[in-house]
């Protein structure tokens, strides 16, 4: 694509050679950029882009995007092929010229953003699939991947959740191209605070709810909530669970758009109510309260917390137009997220449940759940996150304490820390450390292996946190892992030794 930087409807300071370039590929990745690229030199927590310029422009760069006048206009000097711009803000800059590079495809799509600090991927999920059974194809961007309404697409992904710009509206083009006509995203705290959806205006914002979570980089939880709140400004309607003391409020008393909200709670009055929630081994039954009118519901889901979710979802298909009669028709045919309350059976009637609850308020809420289910022994594995708060550790022990009755700590995602650290960070939780029923295991392969090997007829073994991303990340590298794939390897040696 050719591009004349001068009539560009983009702010920048300075430029310093050529005002045209043709430009094919965007990065801000330096070992990433292709020949006639354009790269956005971002000042990140541990690295400056501008002191990768260099390597960027020789490996194809025709056109650079950074803050620093004077080392912009001296590099012009030495590569004089190449565009300069210099910007106030590369992050800002970088999102807009996506949208604009990629032909604003995100406002030819209808576009849900789901923000919470537990149940986005899941609501994520319950909103393609629902959407998609109103006839309305919907894809997916988040935790477990990229999703077009008919399949799994593939993409190295840039982040654990919410893609960055550059990223984002690629996929936003490549979900038109598959004939999508709307796109569900998570949209993280940081991803906002990052400015990853800068210019994008949302048909939905979600809200599921708040409590502690990323203080290893918001810092207070106030900054944590305002990130979060950015979403509702860039919104249109907003769909807002009432009973989230967290946020709930500040979305009730400050969004003017069309508003839906929902609540599972007795006394707690919104706009979709959900009451008298059975369960049952294909899912959970319950009265949905709407506008006056009661309906008999079911879905194929477990856990209030679940139900909750779907309301949400309920909640996005009302606001983009459609009746509730028909929500409810296809509502049977919900389709629910990998390594989200994911059941695996295996021999002597044992079940492994796969989630990803990885906050104290998300394990409370699950082993509530799973305590339902019937068993004889309850198997836990929970994990520290190394690329995480490592104040939150010792709190999911103290929330799995009493609650199973064999306990594995292992690690998720140890990164640059030593695993066995982040193993002792958990466990220092525990009010006994060194109770017999509570298990180390310093890799998330030997947690499970563990987990498995402690598992008897008729129990139930729950493994969180969840390794969904298909590896670990280890040292900067990752490391290819699936939960899946170990617990059928471990199952088939033992059937085969039967």
């Amino acid at each position: 694509m050719n591009i004349y930087f001068e009539q560009l409807d983009l702010p920048f300071n300075e430029i310093f050679g050529p005002t045209t370039q043709y430009i094919t590929h965007l990065a801000y990745d330096s070992r990433l950029v292709q020949k006639d690229g354009i790269f956005f030199s971002i000042k990140g927590e541990n690295h400056d882009g501008h002191e990768y310029i260099s390597d960027a422009v020789k490996k194809g760069a025709v056109t650079v995007v950074g803050t620093s006048s004077y080392q912009l206009k001296q590099l012009s000097k030495r590569f004089p092929h190449c565009t300069f711009l210099v910007v106030d803000n590369v992050r800002f800059f970088m999102a807009h010229f996506s949208k604009y590079f990629y032909g604003n495809s995100d406002d030819k799509l209808k576009t849900i953003g789901v923000t919470g600090t537990n149940g986005k991927t899941t609501v994520a999920a319950y909103v393609r699939s629902l959407l998609t059974l109103l006839h309305l194809p919907t894809g997916s961007i988040g935790t477990t991947g990229i999703w077009s309404s008919k399949q799994k697409l593939v993409y190295a992904k840039s982040t654990p959740t919410t893609p960055e710009s550059t990223d984002l509206h690629h996929i936003f083009h490549d979900l038109l191209s598959l004939h999508d006509q709307a796109a569900v995203m998570e949209v993280s705290s940081i991803a906002l605070d990052q400015q990853r959806v800068e210019g994008m205006t949302f048909d939905v914002a979600i809200h599921t709810n708040f409590s502690e979570e990323h203080l290893e980089y918001h810092k207070t939880m106030e900054h944590y909530k305002q990130s979060k709140m950015r979403l509702f400004q860039q919104a249109k309607s907003a769909v807002v669970n009432v009973e989230d003391e967290g946020m709930g409020d500040d979305l009730l008393q400050t969004f003017t758009g069309r508003m839906v909200t929902y609540s599972i709670s007795e006394g707690v009055p919104a706009m979709l109510q959900a009451r008298y929630l059975t369960t049952t081994s294909a899912g959970t039954a319950f009265d949905l309260h709407f506008k006056g009118n009661r309906y008999e519901v079911f879905a194929p889901v477990y856990g209030d917390y679940n139900i909750a979710n779907v309301l949400s979802a309920i909640g996005t298909a009302l606001l983009l137009g459609y009746h509730i009669e028909n929500i409810l028709d296809v509502l049977p045919n919900l389709e629910s997220p990998e390594g989200r309350f994911q059941v695996i059976q295996g021999p002597n009637n044992q079940r492994v449940i796969l989630d990803y609850a990885h906050t104290p308020v998300a394990l409370t809420r699950l082993l509530h759940e799973v305590k339902k289910l019937p068993h004889n022994r309850l198997i836990l594995m929970i994990a520290g996150i190394g690329i995480r708060d490592f104040n939150k550790m010792p709190k999911m022990a103290r929330v799995a304490e009493g609650q199973a009755d064999e306990i594995v700590v292992t690690v998720d995602h140890p990164g640059f820390h030593d695993p066995n650290i982040i193993v002792d960070n958990v466990i220092a939780g525990f009010s006994d450390p060194h109770h017999p029923n509570i298990h180390r295991a310093p890799t998330r392969r030997e947690g499970v292996l563990t987990s498995l090997s402690l598992g008897e007829e008729n129990d139930i073994i729950l493994l969180t946190s969840g390794c969904i991303n298909g590896a670990q990340l280890v040292k900067g590298e990752a490391i290819p892992h699936s939960d899946e794939a170990i617990i059928d390897a471990y199952y088939a040696s033992v059937l085969l030794k039967g």
